[in-house]
């Protein structure tokens, strides 16, 4: 946590951080710079830069995207949410930004693609695995952006400086996010230029995520299984709650669970993982900067918190009772806690865990051999053994799930869908798990009683994009009920 990649590049320039941190992209882009493996180094922090602001990945995004979930509440400006009939215009002006955010990412990626193999000082190794690791990053931004806009423009290192892009399909920008983690696959190494740059493990994880959202399971399911047999990863060891401060901690440096995580640091400054300060409730002790307790739960009103088994360590890890008018059966979630900070959270983002690519295993395992498999039910209980405190690579009947309990396809799905809502709660994830099986409407129906809107399943092109770019249409190219 301490060595994150906007600091090194500060080191890099022995300069200001935060000048340089404030310093656009295009002065970066200057003839004179991406010479040597330094400087294009300093081109490859850049990239995440955007990802680490409040309004996208420190904390917006994810708050947003857990507020749509079935087992969470909005509250206050994020309220509207709770309807799942779109957005308000506070909510709308917050998912412009993270567009503006997350294409700011995919420009410094395609500055860096465009350039590094015009640079004079650097080795040819190097150059492939600097662009390998853009490449990578842009295909994970496109992949948060397909998921949430549908098509969007494909801005690449051919085409930067066109200003008017139409709306790709779908299709292409899937096409585009696998050509990318395709040649990042194969272009980085094992380990990290640093701590929290990608591996080629990175890209396996996020490929089977890819094509699972392809529905591309026989592809998912291999790329997952060359990460498991890696043999470089395990689940961090838990036996008590309090444990799982190894994996989520604002201390923890890495962990053997970490394919790949968005890395903060309490210092330098702006560099912090805010989403804590909407998680909690001032003075409650676990964030000492304060609380905005945006989102919250029911033990009692919400059925998928009420039937989650209070013995598992995940719940008591998870949640914590806190009244603010709304009830005494009200709490709050404090997977991400800091409580010694007095900046911003040293928390990082667990975006791909080793405990995500198990369970992406399990259900591919599963689909391709159309029903459960017992090699398929073992890696799920690995998961489920570690959120009771068991060995998660020693079977325990005191905690499996038995095989015979879900002959089906369907009912094994299903069981680790439920197991993956209680593994990733807080992390962003199973809004979009909830997507991708089509499942959105009768879920929160199931557990709300609400009705979904359609226009609620996409988010709306800004208006900034099409008032610049005048080759989408506000009244034919918006996404439906915008």
């Amino acid at each position: 946590m301490r060595y994150n990649l906007a600091f090194i590049c500060c080191l890099l320039f022995c300069t200001s951080c935060s000048k340089l941190l404030e310093e656009k992209p295009q002065a970066i882009a200057a003839s004179n710079f991406y010479n040597t493996s330094a400087e294009v180094q300093a081109g490859l922090n850049a990239i995440y830069v955007p990802l680490r602001k409040d309004g996208t990945m420190a904390a917006l995004y994810q708050t947003q995207l857990e507020i749509y979930t079935e087992y969470m509440y909005g509250r206050g400006s994020h309220a509207p949410l709770n309807n799942y009939q779109g957005l308000d215009n506070t909510n709308i002006t917050r998912i412009n930004n993270m567009w503006s955010g997350f294409y700011e990412a995919i420009r410094d990626a395609n500055i860096v693609i465009q350039k590094t193999p015009l640079g004079k000082n650097i080795s040819q190794d190097d150059a492939t695995h600097f662009i390998a690791e853009a490449k990578f990053m842009r295909g994970l931004v496109y992949f948060h952006l397909v998921r949430n806009w549908a098509g969007v423009p494909l801005r690449t290192e051919a085409n930067m400086e066109q200003q008017d892009l139409p709306r790709a399909s779908q299709d292409e920008v899937y096409k585009q996010i696998v050509d990318d983690l395709t040649a990042a696959e194969t272009g980085l190494q094992e380990t990290g230029r640093l701590p929290g740059a990608p591996t080629k493990w990175s890209a396996k994880a996020v490929l089977a995520d890819v094509y699972m959202n392809m529905h591309q399971y026989d592809k998912a399911q291999d790329e997952a299984k060359q990460v498991v047999e890696s043999q470089k990863f395990r689940l961090v060891n838990v036996t008590v709650a309090s444990d799982f401060d190894n994996l989520y901690g604002p201390d923890v440096e890495g962990s053997p669970e970490e394919v790949f995580f968005l890395k903060f640091s309490r210092t330098p400054n702006n560099q912090g993982f805010t989403f804590p300060i909407y998680a909690h409730y001032p003075n409650s002790g676990y964030y000492p900067p304060g609380g905005y307790y945006t989102f919250y739960s029911d033990t009692e009103k919400n059925t998928f918190v009420k039937a989650w088994d209070h013995n598992d360590l995940r719940y008591i890890y998870n949640w914590y009772s806190q009244t603010f008018g709304l009830g005494a059966t009200t709490i709050l979630n404090k997977k991400f806690s800091d409580k010694t900070t007095t900046t911003s959270g040293g928390n990082d983002y667990p975006m791909y865990r080793y405990a995500d690519v198990l369970l992406f295993y399990a259900e591919c395992a599963a689909r391709v051999a159309n029903g459960p498999t017992a090699d398929a039910m073992e890696k799920l209980n690995m998961v489920h053994r570690r959120a009771y405190g068991k060995n998660p690579l020693l079977p325990d009947a005191t905690v499996d799930f038995k095989l015979a309990d879900y002959p089906t396809l369907d009912a094994f799905v299903n069981l680790v869908v439920k197991e993956r809502g209680y593994e990733d709660c807080a992390e962003g994830k199973h809004w979009l798990d909830l997507k991708r099986l089509g499942t959105v409407k009768q879920v929160i129906k199931a557990m709300k009683g609400i009705d979904v809107a359609d226009k609620h399943l996409l988010w709306p092109i800004p208006t900034t994009e099409y008032n610049y770019n005048k080759a989408i249409d506000p009244g034919k190219d918006q996404n439906p009920g915008y």
